[in-house]
């Protein structure tokens, strides 16, 4: 036996149709599985643009390098700049890299 065992059919104008596809196309989802998230309270989530996973692994990365060097800074009492100013530079990179892929309309 079926789960859902409601049949409803909807009409939409062409203009809504589309608008419909966006929104699900946006979010990965079915459908189906967009209008059941509507109708249950939940706004679903637009799925993360493509860079998304490589932008938050450099960002780990830098942040890691960045702790390092405050524990050693802190042991030492002495910050080894050459190795601060790469991981600065390395996290402006980082920040431009991500703005430009934000900046670019995702709109479809």
């Amino acid at each position: 036996m079926r789960k859902r065992s409601v049949h409803i059919q909807l009409w939409l104008s062409e203009t809504e149709a589309a608008r419909l596809q966006r929104l699900v196309k946006r979010t990965g989802l079915s459908r189906e599985a967009y209008l059941r998230h509507l109708i249950n309270g939940v706004v679903p989530q637009e799925i993360p643009p493509p860079d998304y996973f490589s932008f938050m692994e450099h960002l780990y990365q830098v942040g890691n390098l960045l702790e390092q060097i405050s524990r050693q800074t802190q042991a030492m009492g002495v910050i080894n700049t050459v190795q601060y100013e790469k991981a600065v530079e390395q996290f402006h990179q980082l920040v431009e890299d991500i703005t430009a892929a934000v900046i670019l309309p995702r709109r479809m």
